[in-house]
């Protein structure tokens, strides 16, 4: 037989069990987006899942290692780059060969170094940029597309040659050697 107050008591505590074990759930859904906008915080991967290399502590920084400062907005502070590998950069190599040309488009302002994805080479290589008669040496890096396609330049670069980081240039593209 059953007693007037045991499905109270039974319901009661049915949602004190609930409660305690939403709580904790709730906490970790908080921790969610910090996780999501830093997904270097937690694992070791980069795009596509692959593992990234762990830099070394004697390593020699440079421009293309050395991450803006936490809370960089402008392009003065996520531009990392010293003004001695900004006149390497701008220094002309002897013997570069050109690719075409591409409508260049500010790539990731966050990451550091003088680069430019663009569908133009078919494996990593270096080369130059140049835009109204400023030049830059930067890695050639490739991604998917037409010839035609456009392409992503670092904003150390972008800054060296004098384009504008809000617009679409055009820039000409070169390999060395």
């Amino acid at each position: 037989m059953r007693r007037p107050g045991d499905g109270r008591n039974l319901r009661g505590m049915k949602r004190s069990i609930a409660a305690i074990l939403i709580v904790p759930l709730i906490a970790g859904c908080a921790l969610l987006p910090e996780r999501m906008a830093r997904p270097d915080a937690t694992d070791s991967t980069g795009q596509g899942g692959q593992t990234r290399p762990a830099a070394r502590p004697d390593a020699v920084e440079s421009a293309a290692t050395r991450p803006p400062p936490a809370g960089a907005r402008t392009a003065d502070s996520l531009d990392t780059s010293t003004p001695e590998e900004r006149a390497a950069a701008a220094a002309t190599p002897q013997g570069a060969r050109a690719l075409g040309r591409t409508v260049a488009s500010l790539g990731d302002p966050a990451r550091p170094g003088f680069w430019l994805e663009t569908p133009l080479v078919s494996a990593p290589a270096m080369g130059r940029v140049s835009y109204e008669g400023q030049s830059a040496q930067v890695e050639l890096i490739p991604i998917d597309g037409p010839p035609s396609g456009g392409s992503r330049i670092s904003l150390a670069a972008m800054r060296l040659i004098g384009a504008p980081l809000t617009g679409l240039p055009t820039v000409e593209v070169f390999t060395d050697g």
